[in-house]
């Protein structure tokens, strides 16, 4: 059974920084490509970045030069540096897990970017 839990949203002050991290079980965690997307109040879901498990890495150019996407396989986790946040990065930010077109989602976490 996969299992993924996003944690580390919250609040956090325009300029701000913050760290989600997404623990993967249920999976050979290696092997997968994770990713990041976002929903805002509203909108539909969009990628923000993907990872694949030989560690390349893809951007959306809203979030290039601020945001850092990083696995830890030995942790079975994935991770989002999120820096210089701005207003319009709020919304809850989802990890998926994709192999061989099989998508597998967390539940989502909420990051809120306001003074």
């Amino acid at each position: 059974q996969v299992q993924l839990v996003e944690s580390g949203g919250g609040l956090v002050q325009p300029g701000g920084s913050s760290r989600l991290s997404c623990a993967a079980s249920g999976i050979i965690f290696r092997i997968y490509m994770m990713g990041w997307y976002r929903q805002a109040p509203g909108k539909e879901r969009e990628l923000v970045a993907t990872i694949t498990s030989g560690s390349s890495t893809y951007y959306v150019d809203f979030v290039k030069g601020r945001f850092t996407i990083s696995r830890d396989n030995a942790k079975n986790t994935v991770y989002l540096q999120m820096n210089s946040l701005k207003p319009e990065d709020t919304a809850v930010y989802y990890c998926v897990a994709v192999f061989r077109g099989v998508n597998n989602w967390g539940q989502g976490t909420q990051v809120t970017v306001s003074s």
